[in-house]
C-alpha cells in the first residue's frame, strides 16, 4: 500500500496533473488532496470516477477544500471534526482497505498577532480530541495533510528568517508534539533523508530554483501503521511542472499484512 498526501492549490486548475501524477504512480493506493478550492456541486467526481477511482470530498468555493481520491473502495466516510462548529471545510476521515485516514488542511495562522492565529490553535485542539478518539477505534491510522507546521529547525531553509514567526512557533511546533504524544510517529523522520528536503515553496523569489522551502506536508502514523511503514519520500517533480502547485506529493509506503 501506498498512501499520499497534496496541496494542489486549486484543483480546477491542477485535476489534469493529479490524474497524471495518479497515472504515472499506478502503485498509489489513496491520495488525500488539500485546498481543492471547490464547491462540491462543481467537484470533478465524473472525471475522476471515469478515470477509474474512488472520491469522497468537502470543499467550499474559492478556499480550503479536501478531498480522498483511492483505488480501493472508501469506507465510513467522516466530513469535518465532529462537535466542532466550523464553516471551513478543512477536514474528512475515511478507511481503506483497513487503514484510517484522516485528510486534514491546518489553518496557516497568517501571523501570531492576528485574529486568524486563535482560531488555528483551536482547530488543532479540536483534531487533537478527534484523532485520540479515532485512535480508539482505529489502530491502523494516519494523519495526512498540510499542517502549516514546520516541526524542526530542519525542516526550515533558513530558520534565522522564520525563527518565531507563523509555522515555526514553539506554539505550532508545541502542538504538533502533542500529535506524537498521541503516539503517532512522523514516517518521514523514521528513516535517513536528505537535508534541506521540503515540500513547500513560495511561488515568490524563485524560492524553489533555491530550495529555500519548508516541511510542512506530513504524514503521521499510529504505532501500529508504523510498523508496516517502509518508506517515506518527497516527490518534487510535480513542482517542476508548468502551473505548479507551491506544494509537492509526500507518499509513505507500507507492507500488508
Amino acid at each position: 500500500m501506498k498512501f499520499a498526501t497534496w496541496n494542489v492549490n486549486s484543483l480546477k486548475v491542477r485535476l489534469p496533473q493529479v490524474l497524471d501524477w495518479l497515472a504515472e504512480h499506478s502503485d498509489i493506493t489513496a491520495l488525500c488532496l488539500q485546498e481543492t478550492k471547490m464547491d462540491d456541486p462543481v467537484f470533478p467526481q465524473a472525471e475522476i470516477e471515469a478515470a477509474g477511482f474512488h472520491v469522497v470530498f468537502a470543499g467550499q468555493k474559492t478556499y480550503n477544500g479536501v478531498a480522498i481520491i483511492s483505488r480501493a473502495p472508501i469506507e465510513d466516510v467522516i466530513i469535518n471534526i465532529p462537535g466542532f462548529d466550523d464553516p471551513q471545510k478543512r477536514a474528512i476521515a475515511a478507511t481503506i482497505n483497513g487503514v484510517r485516514l484522516v485528510d486534514v488542511y491546518i489553518p496557516n495562522g497568517q501571523s501570531l498577532d492576528s485574529e486568524k492565529f486563535p482560531y488555528k490553535m483551536a482547530w488543532l485542539a479540536a483534531l487533537k480530541d478527534f484523532v485520540a478518539s479515532e485512535l480508539k477505534q482505529h489502530p491502523k491510522l494516519a494523519l495526512l495533510g498540510d499542517y502549516n507546521i514546520a516541526p524542526e529547525d530542519r525542516d526550515v531553509h533558513d530558520i534565522k528568517k522564520w525563527i518565531d514567526g507563523i509555522l515555526v512557533s514553539p506554539t505550532e511546533r508545541g502542538f504538533f508534539n502533542e500529535f506524537i504524544e498521541l503516539g503517532l510517529v512522523d514516517s518521514f523522520r523514521l528513516f535517513e533523508q536528505a537535508e534541506k528536503s521540503f515540500s513547500w515553496w513560495d511561488y515568490r523569489g524563485f524560492s524553489f530554483k533555491k530550495n529555500a522551502g519548508l516541511r510542512i506536508d506530513h504524514i503521521l502514523l499510529s504505532a501500529e501503521l508504523a510498523q508496516l511503514c517502509t518508506a517515506c519520500e518527497i516527490d518534487v517533480e510535480p513542482r517542476k511542472n508548468e502551473r505548479p502547485s507551491d506544494h509537492t506529493p509526500v507518499i509513505a509506503t507500507f507492507v500488508e499484512n
